[in-house]
């Protein structure tokens, strides 16, 4: 018997037809858990490394964490991975919701398509039959119609949907697949679910999940649940509200939106505002925000409502679900005051499938072109006067492909290159081609710096979290480190005494904490997001938010009473490193190497090009890369991925470790001292 996972994979390929269920491996459960750990598997052995991402041999994989569909409180997410069209490299965005428990629920623990189909189709799952069928007259429809067509066609109020709008229908780099409540928004997997010809997803499921030792199990849920209880009426003191709390950003319950308005940049993440936010401002919005939330919502097995239900009058379905920072990124990139403006067209924007962190600075960056004249009346002819009208033109121009809408629906990235003619230096908030967080700061982070230069990740809010962001005040300081379970074993008293010395004369950024304790920090809030990714804990209750309900020291037990394996603190931490590293050696296999590893030129104000250079050189140490960012032999086979190796040195791409090899030496030397202990 499988207990947490149903142990069979559905197989479609849309250009035959065929349908298959598939028994897996137990042994990559053991290795990898679930979710993105399993689905990077596949990915590694399946696609070769110079498949187009809308090829048809590419593969969309639609993978549920290992511990959805448990009693596990706000085990409800999904890890949807394949080549993005944006960056070239491997793609994974999380979604929460309902569908991956509907899944398993089903008998499924992944849906693997791949082919095209050569009209436009979704799939219908229920308790394990499986059809394809026609969605031509869903073509055009937006994401959330869509959704309520196929629940009304099949008869199915319950029918938990997956979909697409017409910005994954075109292809636009960054298109979204939405789920009522919540959104796979990052790297363009939208638009390689519409190259193969799928609208949607649809599955219905009423079958059991095993579990282990139901008992002790329980016993684990039921602390956390505890502990969630406590934590919301607790909040975090020191830090802005926005942070103080569990869950997503609690933008929907909190109107003081001063951190965000004044902190993060305005326009094309050009413009502090550090003035912004007052009382009559506040006593605006929220009048505003009341009046578009018609209520709160939490998604599968969940006691944090992070999310609302917005009314909106122009949609089809009159409303959409919203959460976290999404209520701005389109108002703060249009330089708007008003957040009535912010709810519509994020509700537009979320039916037509578009990511709402790209599109809001692909727009932002179209007018920027506009205003220093690279692009002009020829390309966006009858082009309005006012910014907020401005974003609703180039939103139907990018999700139709219309004019200069079939350029931008390219990202900022590929989009200056096609126009040329100077926009090239307008690219300033990118990373590996992909827009990042429209934050702009003085002093050099050397934390955030390694992790916005390494992370394999679209967004550093799926890979920061733990910490506060600024040193606490005094006051705050020792009552935060006197009760932090969540602090890994070993590391302790030195992350307490980070917490205490931070702000302290000769202890603030840059060239402070030491790189090792750099290292580690980054280490810590990486490694918990990978968990969370292969198990489908919500981020918000685990690796997110400052002192969170899960951590490293109940995982373990929670994820070996619910399987049947035997796991603790180290073997769990090794999972993540082993399943961090295989994404990022399907990356180095599609061409990443140390000169992509950059956060944006002007991120900071204040850069210390040479001191960068020796965090990235001290970071890859701690992680057994080599200088050029790759995963050496010795770490590959000790993390049980020697087929990567012989892989790499087979192509070149690291030598064999032999002792004249540097990576052989520090082996050696490693081993060297390793006897002398």
């Amino acid at each position: 018997m499988r207990y947490a996972e149903t142990g069979y994979n559905l197989e479609i390929d849309l250009s035959t037809g065929n349908i298959e269920r598939v028994e897996t491996d137990p042994t990559l459960t053991e290795l990898h858990l679930g979710g993105l750990g399993t689905n990077a598997k596949i990915l590694w052995d399946r696609v070769p490394p110079d498949v187009d991402p809308f090829a048809p041999e590419n593969l969309f994989i639609v993978g549920p964490g290992l511990l959805d569909g448990t009693p596990a409180f706000g085990a409800n997410r999904t890890i949807i991975s394949s080549y993005s069209p944006q960056t070239q490299l491997m793609g994974f965005s999380m979604m929460g919701g309902f569908f991956g428990p509907e899944l398993k629920y089903a008998g499924y623990d992944k849906i693997i398509v791949r082919g095209k189909s050569p009209d436009l189709v979704y799939l219908w799952i229920k308790d394990g039959k499986v059809e394809i069928r026609d969605a031509r007259h869903l073509h055009g429809k937006g994401a959330l119609e869509t959704a309520e067509a196929i629940r009304e066609e099949l008869g199915e109020p319950r029918a938990q949907v997956l979909a697409i709008g017409l910005a994954g229908e075109n292809r636009v780099y960054y298109a979204s697949i939405e789920h009522g409540r919540s959104s796979a928004s990052r790297l363009g997997l939208g638009a390689v679910m519409g190259s193969k010809g799928l609208k949607a997803i649809a599955v219905r499921g009423t079958r059991e999940i095993n579990i282990s030792k139901p008992d002790k199990f329980w016993e684990i849920c039921q602390e956390v649940l505890k502990y969630i209880d406590w934590r919301l009426q607790n909040p975090i003191k020191g830090v802005p509200a926005i942070l103080s709390m569990i869950g997503s950003p609690q933008e929907m319950i909190l109107y003081d939106e001063s951190w965000h308005t004044t902190s993060f940049a305005w326009g094309h993440a050009r413009y502090r505002r550090k003035d912004f936010w007052n009382e009559e401002i506040e006593k605006r919005w929220a009048e505003t925000q009341r009046n578009a939330i018609e209520r709160l919502i939490s998604c599968y097995n969940c006691p944090v409502r992070c999310g609302a239900i917005i009314r909106h009058p122009w949609l089809p379905t009159h409303r959409y679900m919203m959460k976290c920072y999404t209520k701005l990124t389109y108002l703060m990139a249009a330089m708007a005051d008003d957040l009535d403006f912010g709810f519509k067209i994020a509700g537009l924007a979320h039916n037509y499938g578009l990511d709402g962190f790209t599109a809001p600075q692909v727009m932002a960056f179209a007018i920027e072109l506009y205003e220093n004249g690279i692009l002009t009346d020829q390309d966006l002819p009858d082009f309005p006067k006012d910014n907020r009208d401005r974003f609703f033109y180039l939103l139907e121009k990018i999700v139709r492909r219309e004019g200069i809408g079939d350029v931008l629906a390219n990202g900022v990235y590929w989009a200056a290159r096609q126009i040329g003619k100077g926009a090239e230096q307008f690219d300033h908030n990118t990373t590996k081609k992909h827009e990042q967080m429209v934050i702009k700061l003085g002093m050099l982070n050397p934390i955030y710096f390694l992790m916005y230069a390494t992370g394999e990740k679209g967004n550093i809010t799926q890979i920061e979290g733990q910490i506060p962001q600024a040193p606490l005040p005094k006051d705050y300081r020792e009552e935060f480190v006197r009760d932090w379970p969540q602090v890994p074993t070993g590391k302790e008293e030195r992350f307490k005494q980070f917490i205490l010395e931070w702000g302290e004369e000769g202890k603030k950024f840059p060239f402070w904490p030491p790189p090792d304790l750099v290292c580690e920090l980054v280490d810590w809030q990486e490694t918990m997001h990978y968990i969370d990714d292969a198990t489908g804990i919500c981020a918000g209750l685990s690796s997110f938010p400052i002192k969170p309900p899960y951590h490293i020291h109940n995982l373990p037990p929670l994820i070996s009473a619910a399987t049947g394996l035997d796991i603790d603190e180290e073997g769990l931490w090794e999972i993540a490193w082993r399943n961090r590293n295989l994404v990022r050696a399907i990356n180095i296999r599609r061409g990443l190497r140390r000169k992509d590893e950059r956060p944006p030129e002007d991120h900071w104000k204040k850069r210390f090009p040479e001191y960068e250079e020796k965090l990235l050189d001290e970071y890859y140490k701690y992680r057994g890369w080599n200088k050029e960012g790759i995963p050496t032999k010795e770490l590959l086979e000790r993390l049980k991925l020697d087929y990567v190796a012989e892989y790499f040195i087979k192509r070149g791409i690291l030598k064999d470790e032999g002792e004249g090899s540097p990576e052989g030496q520090q082996s050696k030397q490693r081993k060297d001292k390793a006897k002398g202990q």
